[in-house]
């Protein structure tokens, strides 16, 4: 079976695990660390699930994709901030986690950033590589100078796929 009730798929349950999941790292706030970064991999793991469960039962939907999308993006902006928070990189650090959200908001004035974009390995790549960086750099023994420079090698390639993007957007405007 495929589905828990109509209209809610297995897929959907794991990603909606994974954003109470994210949610949780919040009640504890960054001083738990090492409970942070268990949590965070455990959201991070299941994210290999839900996808291919989604393929595999044939439930593939646009929902699904950016439901995905955003609990990714509420993931990074999370663990961004307890990175700042904890020390182990600066203020910086939080522009991976508000990335995504600025370019939404790019999209208000810009109405050919609201084109679609077409599905793209690349694009999940990064997102993983960006939610690891920031598990490792939150673990307590990962400190800086190594935490800051693995958070900053994650933001410069977070960058780079982001402007991609708006630059393939760019020019079918």
């Amino acid at each position: 079976m495929t589905s828990t009730a109509a209209g809610i798929h297995w897929a959907n349950v794991v990603t909606s695990v994974r954003l109470v999941l994210a949610l949780s790292l919040w009640a504890l706030g960054p001083a738990a660390s090492w409970t942070i970064v268990a949590i965070a991999s455990t959201g991070a793991t299941l994210d290999l699930v839900d996808g291919p469960l989604a393929r595999r039962s044939g439930r593939v939907s646009a929902f699904g994709a950016r439901f995905d999308m955003e609990t990714d993006a509420f993931l990074i902006l999370t663990l961004s901030v307890f990175v700042w928070w904890t020390g182990h990189a600066g203020a910086w650090v939080v522009a991976s986690g508000a990335m995504r959200y600025a370019f939404i908001a790019a999209g208000w004035g810009l109405p050919w950033m609201r084109g679609s974009l077409p599905p793209s390995v690349r694009r999940q790549a990064v997102c993983v590589v960006q939610i690891v960086a920031l598990i490792v750099a939150l673990a307590p023994i990962v400190t800086p100078p190594l935490s800051t420079a693995i958070s900053a090698v994650g933001l410069a390639i977070l960058t780079w796929s982001f402007a991609l993007d708006v630059a393939w957007l760019a020019r079918r405007r």
